[in-house]
C-alpha cells in the first residue's frame, strides 16, 4: 500500500487534467480581428479569469509532485517512476498552458491598447473635420475687406 497513492491524488490528477483541457479547449479558439472594443475586453476578462483559476489550480499540482516524491522513496523503482513520468506529462501540459495564456493576454492587452488609442484619434480626427466643415460652409468674406480675409487665411 506504500506504493499506491492516497485516493486524494488520482481525485487532483483528473480534476487538474479535466481542467487543463477545458482550458486547452478555451485557448484553442481561432483568433480573429475584432474590431469592437467591449468584446475585445470582455476576451481579455475571459483569459484574466483563466489565469486567476490557473494559480488556484496551481495548489493541486504542487499537491501531485510532491506526492509523487513521496512515493519515490517508498515505491519500487518501477512503480515510481511510472508516477514520476504521469507528473512529468502533466507538467509539460501545465507549462505550454500557462505561457499560451500569458502570450495570448499580453496579445490582446496589446491590442486593447492599440484600438483603444485608433478609436480616440478617430473621435479626435471627426471633430476637427467637422470643425472644417464648419469653416468651408462660412460665406466668404467680400473682396475689399482685407481684415476679414487676413483672419480667414489665418484660420485655413
Amino acid at each position: 500500500f506504500d506504493s499506491l497513492p492516497p485516493a486524494h491524488y488520482k481525485e487532483t490528477m483528473n480534476t487538474i487534467l479535466v481542467w487543463m483541457q477545458q482550458s486547452e479547449t478555451k485557448l484553442s479558439v481561432p483568433q480573429v480581428a475584432v474590431a469592437e472594443y467591449e468584446i475585445m475586453e470582455q476576451r481579455l476578462r475571459e483569459l484574466k479569469a483563466l489565469q486567476s483559476s490557473l494559480q488556484e489550480q496551481q495548489k493541486g499540482l504542487n499537491y501531485l509532485s510532491s506526492t509523487v516524491e513521496g512515493l519515490s522513496r517508498k515505491a519500487p523503482a518501477e512503480v515510481a517512476q511510472s508516477y514520476r513520468a504521469e507528473v512529468e506529462v502533466v507538467l509539460g501540459r501545465w507549462k505550454k498552458l500557462s505561457a499560451l495564456l500569458a502570450e495570448h493576454c499580453q496579445k490582446l492587452e496589446e491590442r486593447v491598447t492599440k484600438l483603444q488609442r485608433f478609436q480616440n484619434d478617430i473621435k479626435t480626427l471627426k471633430k476637427w473635420m467637422a470643425e472644417v466643415d464648419v469653416f468651408l460652409k462660412e460665406e466668404w468674406p467680400a473682396l475689399g475687406d482685407s481684415e476679414a480675409l487676413e483672419k480667414q487665411l489665418e484660420q485655413c
